[in-house]
Parts: C-alpha cells; structure tokens; sequence
C-alpha cells in the first residue's frame, strides 16, 4: 500500500476540461423549488444547497492599492427542522493585520421564500438578523439569521468579502455538509498577477479559462479619473450534483478532504516595475517566522530561568537526565490556558511569573531552559489535525509548536502543555503528518510527527469455565506509549468507581473486583498496568449439552467500522498499534471440547493490517495468543476494499465459538 504521499497526491487535483457555463441569479425562486419535499439525490439530507454562485476580482484604490473582492450569492432549500441552522450563515473574516486594513464583510438581498395558499411569499431580512461578532484579535465573523424559516423554506442571500491582503484568495468551497446542486467560482485575474490555483477533494472541476479585456477606474494624485485597461485571465470553475460530505470512521480531518479552490499569489509584474516574487520556500517562511518579536526575540532571552535551573539542576551532569528534569519542571509548573498559536501573547517572563500561558509560551520557555542548560533545542512548526494539513510553504498553515532536542543525534519531541505528555509522546492531535524545525539562522527541517514505534495494548487473562456457563478469572492489561498516554488523559482524572462502572459496561457487563492500577498519574514513560478479578453469567451460552463462548469473551470485537460500499477518504489510524490477547481456559470437569476455531494468520498485502490467532488444546486447558497490528497511521482509500475485507474476516474469526460438551 501507498504511505501518506500517496493520498496527499490524490488530494491536491487539478482539472482542466471547458465546459458551456450556467447563470445563477438571485431573486428567481420557483414554485417547484419550494414544493419539493426531498433531495432528488439523496433523500436523509436536511437540507441542499441549490446553487452556489462565487466571484473573485480587484478593486484599486491610489491609496491603498489592490483590493480583492469576492461575491458569493446563494440559494439554499430547507427540507427537514434539522436544516432550520443553515438559515444562521456565518462568514469569517480576518482582522489582526499589521500593514492593511482589516477585511470587510457585507450582507445584501437575504430573503425567506415559502409557498403560502398556492402563492411565493417573501420575507426579507431586518436589521436584527444580522450582526458581527468578535472571536479574538485577529479574526471576526459577519452572521445573519434568516427569518420565517420552516420545513419547505428556500433561503437565499449575498455577501461581499473585500480584503487588502491579495497573497491569498478566500477560499471557496464547493462541497458541504449537505448536497450542492450547483457551484459555480470565477476568478478574473489581471495579467500583472500570477496565481497558482490548488484544488483540493474529490470532486471533479470543470474549467473555462480565457483572456479577457478589464478595466479599473480610480483617482490619481490629482484627484483625476483613471482609467486602465489590461488583458486579463477569467477562470470559471463549475461542478454540479455534488455529494454532502458526511463523517466516517477512522478521519483525521473531515474538512482535509473537502473539495475547495485555494489561490496563493506566486509573483507579480506591474509595467515599469521589477517582477516581485512571491513564492517562498521553508526556509524563507523560517526566516520570516524567526524574525518575529514575537516569536525569535522570546527564545533569546533565558535570564529569568537561570535561578531555577540551577536548583532543579544540582550536581546533574548527564544530558538525559537535564532533559527528563527540565521537561518535568516545565510540565509541572506551567498550565495551559487553551490558546494555540506559534506567537507568545502576554511573553515568556510573564507566563512563567504567572504560571500559565498560550502553546507558544509554555513551550517556549521549555525549549529557552533546555538551551540553557547545555541542551540542542529548537522549535518545531505544526498544524494541528483539526488546522489542517501543512502542504505549501507558508506561515498560516501552522497553529501549535513543539520542542525539539537533539541528544547525540537523537532526536526527541516534546510538548509541556499536557500534563500527561513524555518524551516523544505529544498530544493525539499534533500527530498531524509533518511539522517544520526552525533553527535562528533561517535554516528549516522537516520533522516526522507520526510515530514508527508500535504502541501497545497487552491483555492476559486466565480464566475458569463452571458447568452453569459462568466464569471467574484474573486480567492483567499493559498499555505503553499512546496507549497509556490516550488511558490518561481520558480517565486519569475519573473517580476510579465512575471508571470501573464504564468498564463493566464497555465488556458485556462482567463484574470486576480487587482492581488495582499503576503508573496511572506518576512515571509517564513507564506502561499503565491494570490488574482485577472479575466474573460473570453472560459470557457463555448453553444448548444442551453443550457450552459456547468467543474465544477472547468480553474482549470480543464483533462490528466492521467499514461498512460504506466505496470511500473517497484516506483511512486514518492516528499511530502505528499492537493489541496482544493471551487467554488461558480450564474448562469445567466432566466436559471436553468439541471444536475450536482453526488458528489463522492474515494480512494485508503491504503487511499493513495483520491478525493471527493461535489456539491449542491439551488436557483441561485451552490456550489462545491473538495479535491485532496496524504498522500505519494512515492508509491511502484505494486500499479500501482490502481493509473492509480484512476486518470482516478478522471479525469472523474473532466471533467463532469455542464448542465445550459433556463427555
């Protein structure tokens, strides 16, 4: 099977075929439209997108230069109560900018459509449905609510986006979470701006692209009306009938695969200018991140850290043993007030004064006391799962650093803003693919964020059979690595009865008593270890002469989480996983056993998924050694087919009885 490069390159497609292009006006809504009691395409969808009808071109301004502009118009259909929230439509836009104006945001012909006594009746939108709202220093959204909505109701409206930043279009999407019937995106591009377009999804777009003649009219210096004429690049992207994008199992981030138009701007060349080149490689975009106040300055300034460093720091002179005591000091004292972000907020000195910070400040201090110590620290760029995959050269593709150390030529990841993290074990929703090392001196690395290493799941249990069906035992369970870090962080915390009832539950109601836990709160990098007695009367049935039982009990794994016909989605594991079962049975006196499923060993033809199953029988006693691995986190949807038949034969085997009978 293909790695991640795999599905990055069915990701990011480009489509060039001319098609005949469809008007999409506003204001236009059918009789038709409003009877229609359900999707043609898909009957479940609540609600559907009629048409989506983009537009991207340039104002300019003597003043303030180039503006984009991009209108977007759309029409929506409200089948279900369940669709009445695509009648509150929310645009973000950005303003945190340094050199530009913030972004403008402008609603317009928002109206309600329903069908009353047989007649279109309208119901426009009034001030109070519509209104912005701060999210935080850089960005703000623009909401209208839509009135009068009921089950039937068509919605349509226009808004306008105007922004100064001109490196990067809006972007617009062609999919979402409800069926589309038609979207439509032109951009008009004067030939002094180069873009590079980059879609991404699944979905195919037709393009007709031509040159056309534009025009801009403006104020000179002395307050004289310009006129300027250029030839200029029209792309109109169009799709239609294109699929809700719904969850599935085993998906990093839905809206990765969302199919949507992105342009960054590669270079322009105005008449009597220099070409001014826009495209950046890593190592521009390291230089640039670094030379940040607030990024660079708060990594060179370690003085207020030197009094503490020397007291956790006495008489310590090997390198492992600085860097466990550091990132334990760090981890303890600092707390996390949930802020993501690469930049510092209130600074270093402060958040280490105050004992809490953003991602970028905790860590930053991490990595300025490794470095002070004598240590090989840097920081590395990533973007979370829920941010999105980090594919071109830029510094907005990133969200979340990290620290990184190099001992030896071993290099190890660290985050101290969870307080269950450990060396090379970082939160489930940094494993995001690759991150981005930055050095001071402008050089970048490329950093693997996905582990190599099998975690593992270890469960042995020994287990005796009555001749009522019941069963009584002991279970030993061992989590390394993710596995003890995911155990903690979802339970560490639970009161340990709330715990035990959950887990009595999760497997098949059995009752658990003596139960003993170690390493749940203390020694990270050491396994979790569960130790309990339990028993239980569900775990077996009895026909007859005759008992029946799965051969791994409550451990049982009896549904396929793939059970679509076809998926477009990469299959997504989030790290590489080994689970062990080594179950020893004494069965009951006066019974011997009449058929026991075959041993098996399967796997997929990369050895990417592999199961075996052992099972042996001798005197009293039935032994059975199970093994699940994934050597992947993430598996290209070609493979699909393959995987859906692997776990339904894995399940099989798994739900094959073991068939005891009285002798």
């Amino acid at each position: 099977m293909k790695k991640i490069k795999t599905f990055l390159g069915l990701l990011i497609l480009f489509s060039f075929v001319k098609i005949n292009a469809q008007n999409f006006e506003l204001g236009k809504v059918s009789i038709a439209e409003l009877k229609e009691k359900q999707h043609p395409n898909d009957s479940s969808a609540a609600a559907a997108i009629l048409f989506k009808n983009g537009k991207t071109s340039f104002e300019y301004n003597r003043d303030r230069g180039f503006t984009a502009v991009t209108e977007v118009s759309m029409r929506i259909k409200i089948y279900k109560k369940e669709g009445y929230n695509w009648a509150n439509f929310t645009v973000p836009y950005y303003v945190g900018y340094e050199n530009y104006n913030d972004d403008i945001v402008a609603f317009s012909s928002a109206v309600t459509y329903n069908l009353e006594n047989g007649a279109i009746a309208k119901t426009k939108l009034n001030n109070e449905g519509s209104f912005k709202k701060n999210v935080n220093e850089y960005w703000n959204e623009a909401t209208i609510t839509l009135p009068n909505i009921k089950e039937g109701s068509v919605i349509e409206f226009k808004y306008v986006l105007k922004t100064e930043n001109i490196v990067k279009f809006p972007v617009f999407y062609f999919q979402d979470k409800i069926p589309v019937n038609k979207a439509e995106y032109t951009t008009n591009i004067p030939y002094f701006f180069t873009y590079k377009p980059i879609q991404v999804g699944y979905v195919n777009l037709k393009l007709d692209s031509k040159v056309t003649n534009g025009s801009l009219n403006y104020d000179n210096q002395y307050h004289q009306s310009v006129n300027l004429s250029f030839d200029q690049i029209k792309n109109k992207y169009s799709a239609e009938n294109i699929p809700a994008l719904k969850e599935e199992d085993f998906v990093d981030n839905i809206h990765n695969y969302q199919s949507s138009l992105h342009h960054e701007l590669e270079k322009t060349n105005f008449p009597d200018e220099k070409e001014k080149n826009y495209s950046k490689d890593w190592d521009g975009v390291a230089k640039t991140i670094y030379a940040d106040k607030g990024f660079g300055k708060e990594l060179e300034d370690s003085s207020y850290l030197l009094e503490d460093a020397r007291l956790i720091l006495k008489g310590i002179d090997s390198k492992e043993e600085k860097l466990a005591i550091v990132f334990k000091f760090v981890q303890d004292r600092m707390h996390w007030n949930n802020d993501y972000g690469y930049y510092i907020d209130k600074g270093v000195k402060q958040a280490y004064n105050n004992r809490t910070g953003n991602v970028a400040e905790i860590n930053f201090i991490l990595i300025s006391m490794l470095k002070l110590v004598g240590l090989d620290a840097n920081p590395v760029l990533v973007s979370t799962k829920e941010h999105g995959l980090p594919v071109f050269p830029n510094r907005t593709v990133f969200n979340y650093v990290i620290a990184s150390v190099n001992i030896d030529g071993k290099q190890i990841l660290l985050d101290a803003t969870h307080k269950y993290t450990t060396q090379n074990i970082l939160p489930l929703n940094v494993l995001n693919w690759k991150g981005r090392l930055l050095k001071q001196e402008g050089i970048s690395e490329e950093v693997e964020l996905v582990p190599v290493k099998n975690s593992i799941k270890n469960h042995t249990l020994m287990v005796k059979l009555d001749k009522s069906g019941g069963i009584e035992g002991k279970c030993r369970s061992q989590l390394t690595d993710y596995e003890a870090y995911k155990f903690r962080d979802k339970y560490a915390e639970m009161d340990t009865d709330n715990y035990l009832e959950k887990v009595e539950n999760n497997l098949n109601g059995i009752k658990i008593q003596g139960y003993v836990i170690d390493n749940k709160k203390t020694r990270f990098e050491d396994p979790i270890i569960e130790t309990f007695a339990f028993s239980g009367n569900n775990q077996c049935d009895i026909i007859g002469d005759k008992i029946y039982f799965n051969p791994v009990l409550f451990f049982t794994e009896s549904h396929n989480p793939f059970v679509q016909e076809k998926r477009e989605m990469p299959i997504y594991f989030g790290y590489p996983k080994l689970e062990k079962y080594n179950v020893s049975y004494e069965i009951p006196e006066g019974y011997t056993v009449e058929s026991i499923p075959k041993s098996i060993k399967i796997s997929t033809e990369g050895k990417e998924l592999s199961f075996s199953m052992n099972i042996v029988y001798e005197q009293n006693r039935i032994q059975i050694l199970m093994t699940k691995e994934v050597n992947m986190a993430i598996v290209s949807a070609d493979f699909y087919e393959s995987i859906k038949d692997f776990y339904q034969k894995m399940i099989t085997k798994e739900t094959e009885k073991i068939v005891l009978k009285r002798i």
